[in-house]
């Protein structure tokens, strides 16, 4: 009738007041009240339609029951917005239109973990959002994002190891972090695995206070604990607590100490400068010889030589440079797989290229932030070598 028509213009007319009141009130300020009201109508229409029936109907349809309403905030270019979601009772309910707008946010969070983990500062970071979107981001919402990144970080981390790994190589490195209010060098423990094709992989890795044994050891346990198996030999550096955490965890594992870290170490056993290149080129030499008889006569002869004037050194021959020829123990016809595993050149490689990444930070806020970048640097990693067709040994 031609009343109710009169009626319906009437609440019609008051309604778009009611929404558009914000923009009159404040112009483009008032945007985002506008929006907000917008999606918070909008949700409460497509629950009366996922409810088949209207607040308070009675239908023989309804398909379940509204259920109050639920806070959220969410960021959009025009401003945070304060939504009521509304909840449902015996029936699988959640706003399209907020999904969307959620993916969007999703977006946003993760382009930012992205970039902060790719080294772009925080100032950076926020610029770049600023230009593209229109947001407003604090560092705070940056940190924020990049924690949503964790739950399938420590998924990663935990991942059951059911490749055979025939060869091992462990390393550790230090990082600046703010723990308990005082600057501390953390050690970041990684772990390197050489599998039965050949292929190289990621295995884990651990940010602990130092390498004392005990972490060493609860380091090597979680490895073993999630399948590590088929280990024929370690391959690392004499890192202090790695020794005894070794021999508890892979106590029959053949251990071969890194020959490049016993040759640099050798300088602080040479008494007199002179002799260094003399004394470097005697150990090379018996790092080169092509089986481990053949090394271990040329190690009695060049202890031998220094016995009488440099006591000292030949008494660190004698019982460190022993370590370094483990790697003899494999097949005589593996001599290019024993060039790749009588040093730990590959992890300090990539360490390299982990401190390209991380020397941007210069502190870390915490434990946990060091090891959220170290996690997606090394997953990248990881995913690399994975891709890779060629096989490293």
């Amino acid at each position: 009738s031609q009343n109710n028509k009169r009626i319906y213009h009437k609440m019609k007319y008051s309604t778009e007041k009611e929404f558009l009141q914000p923009i009159l009130d404040h112009g483009m300020e008032g945007m985002s009240e506008v929006l907000q009201n917008l999606f918070n109508l909008a949700m409460k229409l497509e629950r009366e339609n996922a409810l088949k029936a209207s607040p308070y109907q009675r239908t023989e349809g309804r398909t379940g029951y509204a259920n109050g309403f639920k806070e959220r905030h969410i960021q959009t270019r025009a401003g945070e917005l304060e939504l009521q979601i509304p909840q449902t009772r015996n029936v699988d309910f959640y706003p399209s239109c907020l999904e969307r707008g959620l993916r969007s946010e999703r977006a946003i969070n993760a382009a930012m973990a992205e970039m902060y983990i790719q080294g772009v500062a925080t100032r950076s970071v926020k610029n770049i959002l600023e230009k593209l979107c229109g947001l407003e981001v604090s560092a705070m919402q940056v940190s924020r994002a990049t924690k949503m990144l964790d739950e399938e970080f420590e998924k990663w981390r935990n991942r059951p190891i059911r490749e055979a790994v025939k060869y091992l190589l462990l390393d550790a490195r230090y990082e600046k972090v703010r723990v308990d209010g005082n600057v501390v060098d953390c050690a970041l423990l990684i772990a390197y695995g050489i599998q039965d094709d050949g292929h190289r992989r990621v295995l884990g890795l651990s940010v602990e206070l130092s390498e004392a044994e005990v972490h060493w050891r609860k380091f090597l346990e979680s490895l073993s604990e999630r399948g590590l198996h088929g280990v024929e030999m370690i391959t690392s550096d004499n890192h202090a607590g790695l020794k005894a955490a070794r021999m508890s965890v892979f106590p029959s594992v053949p251990w071969q100490r890194c020959q490049f870290h016993l040759q640099q170490n050798a300088s602080a056993h040479i008494p007199k400068k002179s002799m260094e290149k003399e004394a470097h080129e005697d150990i090379k030499s018996i790092f080169n010889m092509p089986s481990r008889e053949e090394a271990e006569y040329m190690l009695k002869k060049t202890v031998e030589k220094y016995a009488g004037k440099a006591s000292e050194f030949a008494k660190w021959l004698e019982y460190e440079i022993p370590e370094g020829l483990t790697v003899f123990n494999l097949a005589p016809d593996s001599i290019g797989v024993r060039r790749k595993l009588r040093t730990t050149n590959m992890v300090e490689f990539q360490n390299k290229e982990l401190k390209k990444r991380t020397r941007c930070i210069k502190l870390f806020p915490n434990k946990e932030s060091l090891l959220r970048i170290a996690t997606a640097l090394l997953i990248e990693l990881d995913e690399t070598w994975l891709a890779e067709s060629k096989r490293y040994i």
